[in-house]
């Protein structure tokens, strides 16, 4: 019985793929985001380098400059921050939302491909007083998973232009 269960569990994920699955992987830009330029007041926050990765991941190529883009994708608001949510007996903090608000649009040469959009995610987590650094730590992981999270919402966005 012993050898029988190896075989069947190679026998099965033999199978797997003929039953028609496959990962999802990544969703087609449409031509007019083939070379996009992306403009952001601050090139250096975990949503633009997120939107970066993941449009050249999409096979888009960026423009380093607006004027050689097929398209123009605005970062108008890249705002991440955190709040605070309740309050031990001692008067400490208990908890933290950790919240990530963007705005986009998109714009080509013959005018607006997509009006001002508007995303916001949120994330909650205990704080500890004694893991101060631990619990830093957790706040910018949070951070980059939701910016992450907010590139993939926006790539499928542009995807179904």
């Amino acid at each position: 019985m012993r050898r029988l269960l190896p075989w069947l569990a190679v026998c099965s994920l033999a199978l797997l793929p003929g039953c028609g699955f496959h990962l999802r992987g990544q969703a087609p830009l449409p031509p007019a985001l083939a070379t996009p330029y992306l403009e952001a007041s601050d090139h250096y926050t975990p949503l633009y380098a997120a939107l970066v990765t993941q449009l050249r991941a999409a096979g888009a190529k960026l423009a380093t400059d607006p004027a050689a883009a097929t398209a123009v994708i605005h970062l108008h608001q890249d705002e991440t921050g955190r709040e605070l949510l309740s309050v031990s007996a001692r008067n400490t903090p208990g908890e933290f939302e950790v919240y990530y608000n963007v705005e986009y649009s998109v714009t080509t040469g013959s005018g607006e491909l997509l009006a001002r959009q508007r995303a916001t995610l949120t994330r909650d987590f205990a704080y500890d007083e004694n893991a101060v650094l631990a619990k830093e730590h957790e706040e910018q992981s949070l951070r980059t998973a939701l910016a992450d999270e907010l590139a993939g919402l926006m790539l499928r966005r542009l995807a179904a232009l």
